[in-house]
């Protein structure tokens, strides 16, 4: 039997010069990325947060490189980095050995980032433009739901509080008329209540106070109406009050995460359509790179789009020469406002493939299709019936803006042998025409249609989805971990700045095995930092 052997253990043996753990980290490692960005970055604004005295504090920067690689590694829990700085070769590496507990990490996460995430975010946006990977000249929109930290079953609806609200108001107005009916003109010279007028708590304050002072030695009945009025009405008076101020324009919220709204997410795996708290987080997008993040409490995406691109604005000191989105935002307020911006806007409203079908085209009984008599203003039917504008009117969006619109009725549809086809009303047709919407999208359509559009509409489906796939399926991102919309959004700029760095490295090593040249190579990641300071600096002075 041939002699077995067996390699040494280099811990069991020992040596003059110990080895260097951390030399086993590869020099293209995307660990030594993320240190380079971080070097680079401005944290006087974060470092003037600290107050000074006492014990001493670890370094924020030691801290955001720490955070950072926990993203890009999809490590979210601040117990598992605490775990992984004292385990990991590259976060101790990171660290320079250093050991924060977890409530260190949440509290700088949470407490110390919170108003300035979204200038390190700009930041290393900055940096990717430097290094050719975006222009900033484009912008590819869509959004996502997001699930909250919030228990799921803890919702406050609106309409449920305003009818449970008048029903109180209706119960006590009630009470204090039976309580001064009971009670004698004379003695009292309290005014009758006014049953049919709302009260609200600070009124049924003083009136309970009023009512307290003149009627100290009236009744049990009359003492005990006024103190279920102390103790039962006036309270949940006070909490319907506090849920309507809570809730705001919205239809609902979360009793465990006041910020988050009640949202239909899509089927889980089990096809599970529920309604769940959550945000909608919205992202613009440049080759699969996320230029820019916001958070919002509105389902729709409709009403998010001014306030994104307001936040690129402010973020970048520019703002895009063109916006690429889904019909999901085709509304006549978003089309105005990118009008007015001078921004080239490459948005489909809701029948845009619709309208590209024969069954659509060759539909005579459509508004699109009927024949518009422009001079004299009237609509021609399939059967040749003029169509006369007899009012108009508007309608108010949930963002307060105003949509003039036309009604067009037909002079006698009584007898017409495509009635049937036309309309299923019983009276005669009218239509509602909003002329200033279709002529933003007649221009919409142009674009759309145009070489440029045709392609900007082929990436668009591989550019924010493929974002969002990597940040929900495969980085496994489904729920957030902090609360509040502060702390959604400094959560979802970490992800998206950890997306960010994964991108490039990913990029940079396609690029390598190609076998040309990328700016991930050390002699252009230690650019990064004078790359970052020149675009803060000039971010600043913008």
């Amino acid at each position: 039997m041939a002699n077995i052997r067996f390699k040494p253990l280099p811990s069991n043996s020992p040596v003059l010069f110990p080895e260097d753990i951390f030399s086993r980290i590869p020099s293209d490692h995307p660990v030594r990325l993320v240190s380079q960005v971080v070097d680079g970055l401005d944290l006087s604004h974060i470092i003037s947060r600290y107050k000074g005295g006492g014990t001493s504090s670890y370094h924020p920067r030691m801290l955001v490189k720490v955070l950072f690689y926990s993203y890009l590694s999809n490590i979210y829990s601040c117990r598992k980095i605490e775990k992984a700085l004292r385990e990991n070769i590259h976060f101790m590496w990171l660290s320079g050995n250093s050991t924060p507990d977890f409530r260190t990490i949440n509290y700088f996460r949470g407490k110390r980032l919170k108003g300035h995430i979204q200038r390190l975010f700009a930041d290393v946006v900055g940096m990717l433009q430097e290094l050719g990977y975006v222009s900033l000249e484009v912008q590819y929109i869509d959004g996502t739901k997001i699930e909250s930290a919030a228990g799921r079953y803890t919702f406050v609806w609106k309409g449920s509080v305003e009818k449970n609200k008048a029903k109180l108001e209706a119960k006590i107005s009630s009470v204090l008329s039976d309580i001064e009916s009971q009670i004698k003109a004379d003695q009292s010279g309290l005014k009758h209540a006014d049953t049919a007028k709302p009260i609200d708590s600070r009124e049924l304050k003083e009136k309970l106070s009023e009512l307290n002072n003149k009627l100290k030695d009236t009744g049990k009945t009359t003492q005990k109406q006024l103190k279920k009025l102390q103790e039962e009405h006036l309270p949940r008076l006070e909490q319907y009050e506090y849920q309507l101020e809570m809730l705001g324009g919205r239809n609902s919220y979360s009793k465990t995460d006041t910020d988050a709204t009640f949202m239909r997410l899509k089927d889980d795996h089990m096809q599970n359509g529920q309604l769940k708290p959550a945000y909608n987080a919205q992202i613009s997008t440049e080759e699969q790179f996320i230029t820019h993040c916001s958070i919002h409490q509105t389902a729709g995406d409709t009403t998010t789009l001014a306030g994104h691109l307001e936040g690129f604005q402010q973020q970048c000191g520019t703002q895009s020469r063109e916006v690429v989105a889904d019909s999901g935002y085709g509304s006549e307020e978003n089309y105005e406002m990118l009008e007015s911006r001078g921004i080239e806007a490459f948005v489909k409203y809701n029948y845009f493939h619709r309208e590209q079908k024969r069954s659509y085209k060759n539909n005579p009984f459509l508004v699109q299709n009927l024949f518009h008599n422009a001079e004299e203003d009237f609509y021609v039917c399939p059967m040749g019936q003029r169509m006369e504008q007899y009012r108009q009117g508007r309608k108010v969006s949930s963002n307060g803006y105003v949509s003039q619109l036309g009604y067009y009725r037909a002079k006698r549809c009584e007898g017409c042998p495509m009635r049937g086809m036309c309309h299923d009303s019983k009276e005669d047709r009218i239509i509602m025409v909003n002329r200033r919407l279709n002529e933003l999208r007649n221009k919409a359509r142009e674009l759309l249609a145009s070489d440029r559009g045709v392609m900007h509409r082929s990436k668009r489906p591989i550019e924010p989805e493929a974002a969002f796939g990597q940040l929900k399926s495969n980085n496994n991102f489904n729920r957030f971990t902090l609360k509040g919309l502060a702390g959604v959004g400094i959560e979802f700029a970490l992800m998206a700045i950890g997306h960010n760095l994964r991108k490039m490295v990913a990029k940079a090593k396609n690029r390598q095995n190609n076998g040309t040249n990328t700016p991930y190579n050390p002699a252009l990641i230690k650019l990064c930092p004078l790359l970052c300071r020149h675009y803060s600096h000039n971010r600043q002075a913008a």
